[in-house]
């Protein structure tokens, strides 16, 4: 049976051309700075993200790591909204790599409420309070939203007014510029630093990006080597990562036009919740009554060979991908359409 892997757009594969340039790649030592495909890829990355420098790391989790290290002195806070993959998902790492505090917001990180960010800067240099040294975001974001470019622009200037930072989880980046229909510049320019992935929809086997200024990618260059980040013949898997940039960009509107067919498929069946104007990327979300429910319709997937993630709380998400056709949505519905009547 044909397997569908709806987990996440991590699962995708190396497509042919990376896997020749991988084989082909000219190659250095990276801790000397003489691998010329990791310095190319380093190169194209800051110059797509609009940014003097960047860097590449093995992971999104490592360079949005990375970023806080350079940002912040220690016993300093960062300020970030409680659903963002940094405070949800990155197994406290800022309070082992950084020993920063983390002060979070409530409500949705991809609604991001300069009000609300500016109300928890501290602004009065007290002996008793940590001083702020970094605000985050992220977009796109992981409940599949994109922050509109207005309100990134509202939470940099309040950054600027208070000479804070502000770091930019950017994992899917590119599926947030491709939803708002601008370069990715039109949402990089609104951070300091900006952390993306390459291995997620750009179908890279590993790794990442970091870019900001020259001075700041300096310092993140040593903190890297101290985290354990330094490469030799990165060239291997760097080379992949120049595929991704320059051939797999534009076809990330393709993944998202099957999340919405995927979207409005779900809409229609009865037992299901879902808002479909909240879909903005390749990430569907949707919930059923009860987690006893969702779980049914987990297991019907798993027992019909469509691989998800389990669900919480009854809410289930699906990510579209390089890897799903629209043969895999229309079998993807029907089987949770059976799932629901049974």
């Amino acid at each position: 049976m044909h397997q569908i892997d709806l987990r996440s757009d991590t699962v995708t594969q190396p497509t042919p051309a990376m896997r020749e340039a991988m084989f082909a790649a000219a190659l250095g030592d990276d801790c000397y700075g003489d691998d010329p495909t990791t310095n190319e890829l380093e190169a194209l990355a800051a110059r797509v993200m609009g940014k003097e420098a960047a860097l590449f790391v093995p992971s999104g989790t490592f360079g949005n790591q990375l970023s806080i290290k350079t940002h912040c002195a220690t016993g300093t806070e960062v300020i970030l909204y409680e659903d963002t993959h940094i405070i949800a998902h990155e197994a406290a790492a800022a309070a082992v790599h950084s020993r920063v505090q983390m002060r979070t917001l409530e409500g949705k990180g991809s609604r991001p409420d300069v009000e609300q960010m500016e109300r928890r800067i501290r602004k009065v240099k007290d002996v008793h309070e940590p001083y702020t040294g970094l605000l985050c975001l992220e977009n796109a974001h992981s409940n599949g939203e994109v922050i509109a470019p207005d309100a990134m622009r509202q939470i940099y200037a309040l950054a600027q007014h208070y000479h804070i930072p502000l770091h930019l989880d950017g994992a899917r980046i590119f599926n947030a510029a491709s939803y708002l229909g601008v370069p990715v510049t039109q949402v990089s320019q609104y951070a300091d630093s900006v952390m993306f992935c390459l291995s997620k929809g750009l179908c890279a086997p590993i790794g990442s990006i970091l870019a900001g200024s020259a001075e700041f990618i300096t310092r993140a260059h040593r903190n890297r080597k101290q985290m354990g980040g330094g490469l030799r013949q990165s060239g291997v898997i760097t080379a992949a990562g120049i595929v991704a940039l320059t051939q797999m960009v534009e076809r990330l509107a393709h993944d998202h036009a099957r999340a919405q067919r995927l979207t409005a498929g779900l809409a229609a069946l009865k037992g299901i919740a879902i808002e479909p104007r909240d879909v903005h990327i390749n990430l569907v979300w949707f919930s059923l009554a009860t987690q006893k429910q969702a779980l049914r319709v987990f297991d019907a997937l798993t027992a019909a060979n469509i691989l998800a993630n389990e669900p919480e709380q009854g809410k289930l998400r699906l990510a579209t991908h390089h890897g799903i056709t629209d043969a895999d949505i229309k079998r993807t519905l029907e089987v949770i359409a059976t799932a629901l009547v049974e």
